[in-house]
């Protein structure tokens, strides 16, 4: 029987995404990311589900944070993966939108993720860096690396990304 009775509570709430998914088809990928960390725009809501925020776009590179805590955990007592492979997918999207001209989209092909060491509400802040290693018009590659608190290396990833036409 479960004997901790301390109840544990997270609310999360998010902006309208609407307003950036109508600009974006009228910027490039690198000046909607910007605009994101200006404020100018509101972040995806998946940012405020899942505890992290994209801290840094330039050209071919994106960094997000994320703040796992114990709402993450699966039954055995760690942040579940999908929360890691989440934060990787995001940071490899967003560097490859770094790349992308006005008028130009992408989705996730395919992500592989290597697990390295389990993820702990203690261990801290998770910082995630993204890097395209070969951008492409069709097509684009990119890897991701993510390091605990500590600087330990908890997580990589590469991944494929389909590039697409959008908007009007």
């Amino acid at each position: 029987m479960h004997e901790d009775v301390t109840e544990r509570t997270r609310t999360v709430s998010w902006e309208d995404p609407a307003p950036g998914v109508a600009v974006m088809p009228t910027m490039s990928g690198l000046e909607y990311l910007r605009a994101m960390l200006r404020e100018e725009l509101p972040p995806p809501p998946i940012t405020e589900l899942m505890r992290m925020t994209l801290v840094s776009a330039d050209p071919g590179t994106a960094t997000f944070v994320c703040d796992p805590d114990e709402s993450h955990y699966n039954p055995i007592g760690t942040v579940h993966g999908g929360l890691v492979c989440t934060l990787l997918d995001s940071a490899l999207g967003c560097a490859v939108q770094t790349t992308l001209p006005q008028g130009q989209g992408y989705t996730s092909i395919e992500i592989k993720v290597n697990y390295l060491r389990p993820v702990h509400a203690h261990s801290g802040r998770l910082t995630c860096v993204a890097t395209v290693t070969k951008p492409g018009n069709r097509v684009a590659f990119a890897d991701g690396v993510v390091t605990d608190a500590s600087g330990k290396t908890v997580a990589t990833a590469t991944g494929s990304l389909l590039v697409f036409p959008i908007g009007g």
